[in-house]
């Protein structure tokens, strides 16, 4: 497992944005799947002690991602991802908002614009995700909801579970 891998968390106040570039040691197609397919979002989405349920993943544009993050005593905390545009592995956009059980976006909480843009080099893959808010007050009520700890602890869950994704994969393909 490589070490040194980029991380970096910048918020930026004068225009409403968070910027998060992260790498993995793990090949592009793997870690674009482990953005956009039901089953490996699941495993990392959420930060622990949380987990993250997937209701609804209609990955398309125009689609959208339904779940819950749920509490160890199984509180829910519902959110929507309505997918703007997708280019394959190697960017999608997506409007995130909360909801409650039914769909119904809460305007009361933080909503925005996610960005996330995919490279690889040399099997690193670097994910640079862009996030806008509509206004100031609030994103700071996003980071004062403790995101940028909870979006860190996610991503470090993400790199473990790449790693052993990889390691399963190349595993398999030893045996054949």
């Amino acid at each position: 497992m490589k070490s040194n891998l980029l991380f970096d968390f910048t918020v930026d106040k004068t225009t409403k944005t968070v910027f998060v570039n992260r790498e993995f040691d793990a090949n592009l197609s793997l870690v674009w799947d482990a953005f956009t397919k039901q089953e490996i979002l699941d495993q990392w989405w959420a930060p622990k002690p949380w987990a993250s349920k997937t209701k609804i993943m209609e990955f398309k544009v125009g689609g959208r991602r339904f779940y819950a993050m749920v509490s160890p005593e199984g509180q829910e905390h519902w959110s929507i991802q309505k997918f703007t545009s997708i280019s394959p592995t190697t960017n999608f956009k997506f409007l995130s908002a909360f909801a409650d059980e039914d769909e119904n976006i809460n305007t009361e909480m933080p909503s925005s614009e996610w960005d996330l843009n995919f490279s690889e080099q040399n099997g690193t893959t670097k994910v640079s995700i862009t996030i806008y808010n509509e206004s100031l007050t609030r994103m700071e009520k996003m980071i004062e909801m403790g995101f940028q700890t909870g979006f860190t602890m996610t991503l470090n869950y993400l790199e473990n579970l790449l790693a052993t994704l990889s390691q399963q994969k190349q595993t398999a393909n030893n045996r054949k």
